[in-house]
C-alpha cells in the first residue's frame, strides 16, 4: 500500500470521525451550545466560537418562550409548533456546517498540517478554504470570524429563511408581526458588570428584518464587535458562560424575574401585570421561562443538502465591509419586556 493511499484513508476516517462527533453534539440547542463552548474553551484563538455559544444560548431563549409566559397566551400551538420549526431547524444547520471546521481546526492545530482540502468532503462552501488558511498563517480572529458570520447566514438562507414554508407560515404571520411589534426579537449577552452586583448587565442588539441576509449578516458583526471590543467586559462575559451552565430558560440571566417553574393552576387566569421597573411587582409570581429539556422533545432532521451557496465573488467583499447597530443594554431590554407585557394584557384581555 502506498503512502497516497495510506494518507487517502486516513483522511477519510478523519471526516467519517468529524461527521459522527457532529451529530452526537448535534442533538438538541443544549448540546450544541456547550459544544461551542467547550471547543472555545481549548482553542480561545477562534473567537467565532464564543460568539455562537452566546448566540446558541439566545436561540434556545427564543425556544422556550414559545412555551413561557407570554407567547402562548397570544398564539395558538398552530402557530407555536412553525416558529419552534424554524429555529430549531436553523441553529442544527448553523452548526451542521460550522462545528465539523473547528473539529478539523482542531486537528490541523494537533498535527501541525493544513487539512483544508477536506472542508470539501465535510460539506463545507468553498467560500471558506481561503479564509481558513489564511488564518492558519495569520492567525487573524477577526478575519475568520467574518467570514464564518456571512457563510452561516447564507447556509441558512435558501435552506430555512427563503423555503416558502417559513415566508408563508412564519414571516407572512400575525404571530411573527407581533414579536416584531413588542420589540420581543433581541440577543443577549450578559455579564457582572461589577462585582458586587446582585443583578447581571447586558448588552446586546435589537433583531429587526430578519429575513434580510445582509441585515442578519450586519446583526453578526455587530455581535461580535460588541463580545470582543472591550476586553474587560469580554472576561466578564466569558465569566457567565463558564459559571453559568445553558438550560434554555431566562432564569439563567435574570432569576430575579423568571423562573423555570410553572405555577399550578396557571394557564387558567387571566393575565395581570407584574412588572414594576425593573422588577416584579410586590407579592407577584415571577414570570415561567422553563428550561429547553422541559418542554421540547429532540428533534430528527432531515439531511442537509449539499449544494454550495457560493456563487459570486462579491461575499468577499461583504467579509470586509464594517457594520455596527445601535446597542441595547439592560434598560432597553427591561422596557421591551414592559412593551410585551402590555401587548399580553391587551391582546387577552380583548379575547
Amino acid at each position: 500500500m502506498t503512502m497516497t493511499t495510506i494518507t487517502s484513508l486516513d483522511h477519510q476516517g478523519l471526516v467519517a470521525q468529524i461527521r459522527r462527533q457532529t451529530d452526537i453534539a448535534n442533538r438538541n440547542n443544549v448540546t450544541r451550545t456547550q459544544a461551542y463552548l467547550n471547543f472555545y474553551r481549548q482553542h480561545e484563538e477562534v473567537h467565532w466560537a464564543l460568539l455562537a455559544h452566546l448566540v446558541s444560548r439566545n436561540g434556545g431563549w427564543n425556544m422556550t418562550d414559545l412555551k413561557g409566559e407570554w407567547l402562548p397566551a397570544i398564539l395558538d400551538e398552530a402557530e407555536i409548533e412553525p416558529f419552534f420549526w424554524m429555529l430549531e431547524r436553523s441553529n442544527w444547520l448553523i452548526f451542521y456546517d460550522a462545528y465539523p471546521q473547528l473539529l478539523l481546526y482542531a486537528e490541523m492545530k494537533r498535527r501541525g498540517e493544513d487539512l483544508t482540502s477536506l472542508l470539501a468532503p465535510l460539506g463545507v462552501s468553498v467560500f471558506m478554504q481561503p479564509y481558513w488558511q489564511e488564518f492558519l498563517a495569520s492567525g487573524d480572529s477577526s478575519r475568520l470570524t467574518r467570514a464564518l458570520i456571512v457563510n452561516e447566514q447564507q447556509y441558512i438562507e435558501q435552506r430555512v429563511v427563503h423555503k416558502p414554508f417559513t415566508m408563508k407560515r412564519i414571516f407572512s404571520t400575525y404571530a411573527f408581526f407581533t414579536q416584531s411589534l413588542f420589540s420581543l426579537n433581541q440577543i443577549l449577552f450578559p455579564y457582572k458588570a461589577h462585582p458586587t452586583d446582585k443583578r447581571l448587565s447586558i448588552a446586546g442588539v435589537n433583531v429587526h428584518h430578519f429575513p434580510d441576509l445582509i441585515q442578519r449578516i450586519a446583526i453578526g458583526k455587530t455581535l461580535y464587535q460588541l463580545l470582543f471590543a472591550d476586553r474587560q467586559r469580554l472576561e466578564k462575559m466569558r465569566t457567565f458562560c463558564t459559571r453559568i451552565p445553558h438550560t434554555g430558560s431566562r432564569a439563567d440571566y435574570w432569576p430575579h424575574l423568571f423562573t423555570p417553574r410553572r405555577r399550578s393552576g396557571q394557564a387558567d387566569k387571566g393575565y395581570e401585570l407584574r412588572l414594576e421597573g425593573d422588577q416584579l411587582m410586590p407579592g407577584q409570581p415571577k414570570l415561567y421561562s422553563p428550561s429547553l429539556h422541559a418542554v421540547w422533545a429532540d428533534v430528527e432532521h432531515a439531511p442537509a443538502d449539499g449544494v454550495d451557496w457560493f456563487r459570486d465573488e462579491k461575499w468577499h467583499q461583504e467579509v470586509e465591509k464594517p457594520a455596527q447597530l445601535p446597542a441595547i443594554d439592560a434598560a432597553s431590554y427591561m422596557r421591551a419586556l414592559h412593551w410585551m407585557e402590555y401587548g399580553v394584557k391587551l391582546v387577552t384581555t380583548l379575547t
